[in-house]
């Protein structure tokens, strides 16, 4: 199965190229290859991963193109919007200048966060989604994300997989097998973007990760997202120039005193520092915050959207805290699925063109059929998951983990069958960043 369909390049500016998909016109930079005018390409994240012959690329476009705009005119339906003259008028007036991209105030926002009747949340559901539409038309990311170390060393106050957890055995995978199952997840399965994800394990040395990303990368081609917590700055800069080029990191609150609450003997201020670091070495930003930390806010959760977007963040991580029953917090709630997809409707509405927004696998642990809702509440992306089998239960970071027993095959059936449903196209056709 291939995630990212080939592209005719048409044009070309120093490392950018401009990219023909069926009519609809990308940007991507190329790092890597000698392309001319008229070479077909893929890309991931607005980078080019590989060339591809012209006879293949011809092929896998002629059994896509029907089905493409089949896709398209299943999901135009599916956004179409109507306000209707039945719903709350200041509802309406906020939602009017939504759709016409003026910005909102954050009282407004926060009008639409405390909304509370189904009728008022499914129109605001739509309203994001007619907005992903505008601008993304029909594309929805789809990377793999493997799971290489269960070992932490922080004290995070929730997370199943820190210090608090003692009874959780822990696993690190070596070298032969991240780039084992690395390899498989592109070969066989066809995954063009894969992230490579552990808590804060100081059994994996910088360098040691370096060499893993630079193996992967002389195998098989592939856009890597590093997500190893705080590595520090040198330690990004050595993993950007081995081959990593997007960052999964959430600063997960925006509120230096709930950050310090929930993560003792960390600064909330060294985690931007990391983030803006990587964003000035090129790293494609994928982050966000957590819905429903203790403490928090209707105007929390809207700083954390725009604290997010400030970060200049290719794709938005909001997903609801769901405190392990083996930490301090476990005893706590976690938030309404309504909560949730509420704000992934706010991300779109404050972000329209540029956020790719994910169905966090929290998300779906949190209520199984909230993918299909949210990706019609504005989002569009998915992660599925290639940690072998035999791992994936003890990455506990929250209970009863979603995926944790599905072979990559059947999620990967289940996940193109509800894209399909919905009209949308298994592909990363999305908005790239220009060196």
């Amino acid at each position: 199965m291939c995630y990212a369909i080939p592209g005719k390049v048409k044009e070309i500016r120093g490392k950018q190229v401009l990219v023909d998909y069926f009519g609809e016109e990308k940007k991507a930079i190329n790092e890597f290859y000698d392309i001319a005018v008229g070479d077909y390409i893929c890309a991931q994240g607005g980078f080019v991963i590989k060339k591809v012959k012209e006879d293949e690329a011809r092929e896998v476009l002629s059994a896509w193109k029907e089905l493409f705009f089949e896709l398209q005119d299943i999901d135009l339906r599916l956004s179409r919007m109507d306000l209707g003259e039945g719903s709350d008028k200041k509802l309406r007036l906020i939602l009017d200048k939504a759709l016409e991209n003026i910005p909102l105030k954050k009282d407004e926002l926060l009008y639409l966060l405390d909304l509370d009747s189904q009728q008022s949340c499914q129109l605001l559901y739509k309203s994001a989604n007619f907005l992903r539409q505008k601008y993304h038309k029909n594309s929805c990311c789809i990377h793999g994300i493997i799971e290489i170390s269960n070992h932490c060393q922080q004290q995070c106050t929730y997370c199943g997989i820190s210090t608090h957890n003692k009874d959780l055995p822990r696993y690190r995978m070596t070298q032969e097998e991240i780039i084992e199952t690395a390899v498989e997840a592109v070969e066989r399965y066809g995954f063009q973007a894969l992230v490579l994800q552990s808590g804060e394990d100081p059994g994996y040395s910088v360098d040691e990760l370096a060499i893993t990303i630079r193996k992967i990368k002389e195998k098989v081609p592939v856009l890597i997202c590093i997500s190893f917590g705080e590595v520090g700055l040198e330690g990004l800069e050595k993993l950007y120039h081995a081959g990593a080029r997007a960052l999964l990191m959430r600063f997960e609150t925006s509120n230096p005193k709930i950050f310090a609450r929930v993560h003792p003997g960390q600064k909330l201020e060294t985690r931007l520092e990391h983030i803006h670091k990587a964003a000035s070495l090129g790293y494609l930003i994928m982050t966000g915050a957590l819905i429903g930390l203790p403490g928090q806010t209707n105007e929390d959760i809207i700083n954390d959207i725009y604290l997010t977007k400030e970060l200049g963040a290719e794709m938005y991580s909001f997903g609801p805290f769901l405190p392990h029953p083996e930490t301090p917090l476990g005893n706590l709630k976690s938030p309404s699925e309504e909560k949730v997809l509420k704000t992934l409707a706010l991300v779109r509405l404050i972000d329209p063109e540029v956020a790719k927004i994910l169905v966090t696998t929290a998300l779906e642990t949190l209520e199984p059929t909230t993918r299909k809702k949210g990706l019609l509440s504005g989002a569009n992306s998915l992660m599925l998951n290639v940690t072998p089998v035999k791992y994936r239960k003890l990455y506990a970071i929250y209970p009863n983990k979603a995926y944790s027993d599905e072979l990559i095959s059947t999620q990967i059936e289940e996940a193109i069958s509800l894209l399909k449903s919905l009209g949308r196209a298994p592909t990363d056709l999305g908005v790239s960043k220009v060196i």
